[in-house]
């Protein structure tokens, strides 16, 4: 299975929180035709979870998750001239979304739009857009005429298209977390040393709601969370502010704004690196967060780390990331489901 090919379908798909039917469905598919699969089931709020035999009996009940799940935007009334109020489902910057294009399979295509330039005054010019001044237009004319189409609580993702950039990069929405899913595809779909269980999240971007009650069901006693993570290694940027860099390698974080990560698998995971003969990196800033931070937590608390992506520009239609750092994260993650057995 080619990692890259599974992240570019996966990200077609469109799956904000709270709406990862598509995602899932996609995921169950391919899944079902993957050999040794003790398990594959989907509990109440929408996780998936998928027990995998490996060759030999494992030591530990080890979890590795990604979430299916990507920000996105959700309808909460309709207007008389026919435009519909939008609210914001996960972490998204206002500034982003003016002038995009979003979709939603059964309903079609829109635009985000906001009050022309010329009609603001120099202050409001100086603001931040807020959402409650954005409106989606699907080029309706009428309330009615939209209800045709649309309802409050209709979701719509990025439009977006796959896109090759230079030097090794590829951009697209959902990268965050759709390589996570693709990578996890990838070791499901071949031969493991041990049993492992793999879990696929849901609602991650609005509180990491999902990943805390599959790591209650599984119960387990190390847990590898694959993700992505921000990247400003921009024009301007120097040292720390950077946070990671693409081409870097894997992050392996030791602490972010939700979990102090276990300082054994920390330096398991760049042990690991090496040994693969892979480049390997932290981030230079106690910054973000992923479900770790509800996982770690789960009853009487589970070791955890995490093994993210650097990406440039998360949470917009088009996120940046580099190959090498997707393929090399597969990689370590394939290797640290070994690892964490021998400890």
């Amino acid at each position: 299975m080619n990692l890259m090919d599974e992240t570019r379908k996966l990200c077609a798909l469109c799956g904000i929180s709270g709406d990862e039917g598509a995602v899932r469905g996609y995921l169950m598919e391919q899944i079902k035709g993957f050999p040794d699969i003790l398990e594959m089931r989907t509990d109440s709020l929408g996780n998936l979870l998928v027990h995998k035999k490996g060759v030999n009996t494992p030591k530990h009940t080890l979890m590795i998750g990604a979430h299916m799940d990507e920000v996105g935007l959700i309808v909460t009334g309709i207007e008389p001239d026919g435009k519909c109020t939008i609210a914001p489902v996960g972490g998204i910057d206002p500034d982003v979304v003016i002038g995009r294009a979003v979709e939603n399979p059964d309903i079609g295509t829109g635009v985000i739009g906001a009050r022309p330039v010329h009609k603001l005054t120099a202050k409001e010019r100086d603001e931040k857009p807020e959402f409650k001044e954005l409106f989606l237009d699907l080029g309706c004319k009428s309330a009615e005429e939209a209800a045709n189409f649309v309802t409050p609580g209709d979701s719509f993702c990025y439009h977006s298209e796959w896109t090759t950039l230079g030097n090794g990069k590829v951009a697209c929405k959902a990268i965050d977390d759709r390589f996570g899913c693709a990578a996890m595809l990838c070791l499901l779909s071949g031969e493991i040393a041990y049993d492992t269980w793999f879990a696929f999240f849901v609602q991650e971007e609005i509180g990491l709601r999902g990943s805390g009650c599959a790591a209650y069901a599984i119960n387990p006693d190390f847990a590898i969370i694959l993700e992505t993570t921000t990247a400003a290694d921009l024009d301007g940027v120097t040292g720390d502010a950077a946070v990671c860099r693409l081409g870097g390698g894997p992050v392996v974080s030791f602490m972010d704004r939700r979990t102090i990560y276990d300082k054994e698998l920390y330096q398991l995971g760049f042990s690991a690196a090496r040994e693969l003969g892979i480049p390997c990196q932290t981030k230079t800033r106690i910054a973000g967060g992923n479900d770790a931070g509800a996982v770690h937590i789960t009853r009487e608390g589970v070791r955890t780390m995490a093994i993210s992506i650097p990406c440039r520009c998360l949470h917009s239609p088009y996120c940046v990331a580099q190959v090498s750092d997707m393929e090399q994260s597969l990689l370590l993650a394939g290797a640290m489901l070994s690892k964490i057995q021998e400890l």
